[in-house]
């Protein structure tokens, strides 16, 4: 064995530049084998031990995986039996039903919702709708009620409700760190929930969970479809982060942090792949806007299903106001409506305003005012607001800025119609349905230059302007300083445009593309 060794040393000494025969190359290649063998037995010998049978049991875990999931796939289908019951001409009906835990909010999704509910009855007969809801506190009966009351939404057919009980897992207070991870794992668990008291047909996800989509669609055996109205996590979110920009969603403390900047991006990255992989289960996806269908496809990949089916918006409320040129220029109104949360960014609309102040009062320019509308959810938007009066105080803006917040509906049309801009500054809306509304109502809008308004509401209608878009506290203030220099006609022709293009986002034009988008659920 040492005689061996030796050789073989010898062997590998030999210098390079030599001219070396066939016979002896492979003679080289076959002693270095044996050295490397000599040298490392201990080490191959355990790599072989454990990964051949590391394998072998991952293999026997695979398929009792497998076996389990088929199993459970098949306890639901007999339990979908069990719990289905025939209709009234003794067919069983078709149950479609709509994932949407806070049905009750009277949001713009629950718009979404009801008129989905709304155009399903109308057009197929034999479907029963069935809602998950987290709203235990109110009945199926004063939550449909309370449906036409804020929408005018009257549905043809009763509808059943699911009251699920652990919808405090998708409350994002319980989840202070990792939320987006936190809120997506708990929708599992609540649509587990939701699969065992009732198994649908066909399964609609209205609100953004997910996650439950691959749980409908391969336990439940069902036909799965979404509608979403933004999605959680988006490329925006991820440039934010590898960016180091401090944001509402991207505390100062972690973007001075390196480390810590560099640890969430690889959350991200890998929530963003979760994502994408859940969402790419969908048979149908419906998107809200263009901005939305834009990261939708980036992140699930699924164009071939994906198509864009505006909200349904009440438009028509607000064009049943009078359309008149302006009668006073004495006094301007710029009105803002949008909730009290810290995305909707109401101090970029005070500082552009104070800055206006400042230039017109140069020029004793006709009195201007800055009313801003919104509704406060809790406390912590109460103290939003506070923030927002002291930042008056800071910029001596106190008298010209009015506040006014959770008012009546003829209030906010009252202002609406009295006013000359409609003031929108959220970077990255989803969508906008405040913008359409101002528009509708007849005011001069000018929204932030990004998301849905920029691709889909704030722009030309057959060749014609329908409003102006900013950026900026300098671009909002030069902007309202030249949509109030223009004359009364040209501000009217600008309104009469913003009117008309509107029309796209009625519920008849809602009706006729959320139809032809789930057809294929109904095949």
């Amino acid at each position: 064995m040492i005689s061996e060794i030796r050789r073989t040393q010898k062997i590998v000494e030999l210098p390079v530049a030599l001219p070396v025969s066939p016979s002896l190359s492979i003679s080289c290649r076959i002693s270095l084998k044996q050295f490397y063998i000599l040298k490392f037995p201990a080490c191959f010998r355990l790599l072989c031990s454990l990964l051949i049978p590391a394998l072998f049991l991952s293999g026997i875990l695979c398929v009792c995986l497998v076996v389990l999931l088929w199993g459970i796939r098949l306890w639901i289908q007999q339990r979908k039996k069990q719990l289905t019951s025939a209709g009234k001409d003794g067919k069983q009906p078709l149950v479609v039903a709509f994932f949407h835990p806070y049905c009750n909010a009277g949001g713009g999704g629950e718009r979404v919702l009801w008129c989905a509910i709304r155009t399903l009855q109308k057009k197929y007969r034999n479907v029963m709708c069935v809602v998950y809801t987290g709203d235990r506190d109110a009945t199926g009966e004063e939550i449909v009620e309370g449906a036409f009351r804020r929408f005018n939404i009257k549905l043809t057919h009763p509808v059943k409700f699911v009251f699920l009980e652990k919808r405090y897992l998708v409350k994002a207070s319980l989840y202070p760190h990792f939320t987006l991870l936190g809120q997506s794992l708990g929708s599992v668990f609540l649509g587990w929930e939701a699969l065992l008291k009732c198994v649908p047909d066909i399964y609609i996800d209205s609100m953004g969970y997910a996650f439950t989509l691959p749980l409908f669609k391969y336990l439940g055996g069902c036909r799965v479809g979404c509608y979403v109205h933004y999605p959680t996590i988006s490329t925006d979110m991820l440039s934010v982060v590898r960016n180091q920009d401090t944001r509402f969603n991207n505390a100062a403390f972690i973007t001075n942090n390196p480390l810590l900047s560099k640890f969430k991006l690889v959350y991200y990255y890998f929530f963003a792949f979760m994502y994408g992989l859940v969402g790419s289960c969908s048979d149908v996806i419906m998107v809200n806007s263009s901005w939305t269908l834009n990261h939708i496809l980036s992140l699930w990949r699924a164009g071939a299903c994906t198509s864009v089916v505006y909200p349904p918006c009440d438009v028509q409320t607000f064009l049943d106001i009078p359309l008149e040129e302006e009668n006073s220029t004495s006094e301007y109104s710029i009105v803002s409506v949008s909730q009290f949360r810290p995305e909707k960014d109401h101090p970029l609309q005070i500082r552009a305003f104070a800055k206006l102040l400042k230039e017109k009062r140069l020029g004793q320019q006709p009195l201007l005012k800055l009313i801003l509308i919104g509704g406060c959810r809790n406390q912590q938007d109460e103290e939003r607001v506070n923030n927002l009066k002291r930042l008056c105080e800071e910029l001596g803006v106190s008298k010209d800025v009015t506040f006014r917040i959770n008012i009546p509906f003829e209030e906010l049309k009252r202002h609406l119609a009295e006013a000359t801009i409609g003031l929108h500054t959220m970077w990255n809306e989803h969508f906008g349905i405040g913008v359409v509304e101002c528009m509708a109502a007849g005011t001069v809008i000018l929204a932030h230059n990004s998301g849905g308004p920029k691709l889909d509401i704030v722009v030309p209608y057959e060749g014609h302007i329908t409003g102006f878009l900013a950026e900026n506290e300098d671009n909002y203030a030069e902007t309202m300083a030249y949509i109030l220099s223009l004359s009364p006609e040209k501000r009217l022709e600008i309104r009469e445009n913003a009117r008309r293009s509107v029309h796209r986002f009625s519920d008849q034009h809602f009706e006729e593309t959320f139809l032809l988008s789930v057809e294929p659920l109904f095949k």
